[in-house]
């Protein structure tokens, strides 16, 4: 038992570590965007084909979390099977659908880009499935009608549902224009990236429905690198278009 709850705190002060790295980077990363998509370009060193970077840096998630959530010796209920389904959902779209749909043909990203998604991955997939897999209390039936569970579920569904739904837009404008073009409809009217807007909001309500350390680091680390990305978007598209709609925002609508 000593050994146990010296594990689960060790854990919990990795887990808060790994949340002030998020912090700390948020700012650096408000100024530094990641060479790849639109904002690509030389200097970052070698690079793979933009398919292939997609596909390794997403997969890794998936498995990792994956296999760790199955290996443990956690008794699994029904709403931890809830959690690992909606995890894999999301991650098999990301690696294994979403790189396929999009226009990828010629276009290349950094190895190093590639290789420090994997790591991030890694440990995000890596925490979140010790801790449901090893660490976790059971979760009981009853959480199935608890509010946090109700509430971030359907945050949880509302966000992946606006997320794949974005990516579909820009999928279906990419495949119709030969250079990018301005998005319009839906949510596209208020916000540059509704796509990453309902990312944010879809790990927030996994955070809540969860209710645990490690998916709340989730949920920081995916607001402190998909904000500045929508930012970095944001700034491209007013730079390319002239007459970019003047009313829109980043990625949340009417504040940021």
């Amino acid at each position: 038992q000593r050994a146990g709850r010296f594990s689960v705190k060790t854990f919990d002060i990795a887990v808060v570590a790994w949340i002030a790295l998020a912090l700390l980077l948020f700012p650096i990363q408000l100024f530094v965007t990641a060479p790849y998509g639109r904002h690509a370009h030389d200097g970052w060193g070698s690079r793979i084909p933009n398919r292939a970077g997609w596909v390794a840096m997403e997969l890794v998630s998936l498995l990792v979390f994956g296999g760790l959530f199955l290996c443990g010796p956690v008794v699994k209920t029904a709403p931890m099977w809830v959690f690992f389904t909606l995890w894999v959902a999301h991650y098999t779209n990301r690696s294994l659908i979403y790189p396929f749909r999009t226009r990828t043909r010629g276009k290349t990203m950094p190895i190093a880009i590639v290789v420090s998604a994997m790591a991030f991955n890694v440990m995000n997939g890596g925490l979140n499935g010790y801790y449901l897999g090893w660490l976790s209390e059971p979760y009981a039936l009853s959480w199935f009608s608890d509010p946090r569970f109700i509430a971030g579920a359907a945050l949880f569904i509302g966000g992946a549902a606006t997320n794949v739904w974005a990516d579909d837009r820009l999928i279906a404008l990419r495949s119709n224009e030969a250079e990018y073009a301005i998005p319009r409809g839906g949510l596209f009217e208020l916000v540059s990236c509704p796509n990453l807007f309902g990312e944010i909001v879809e790990w927030c309500g996994f955070a809540l429905m969860c209710w645990n350390l490690p998916v709340l680091s989730f949920a920081i680390w995916t607001a402190a690198n998909l904000i500045p990305r929508a930012l970095s978007h944001h700034r491209w598209y007013r730079k390319r278009f002239p007459g970019y709609p003047a009313e829109r925002t980043a990625v949340i609508p009417f504040i940021l």
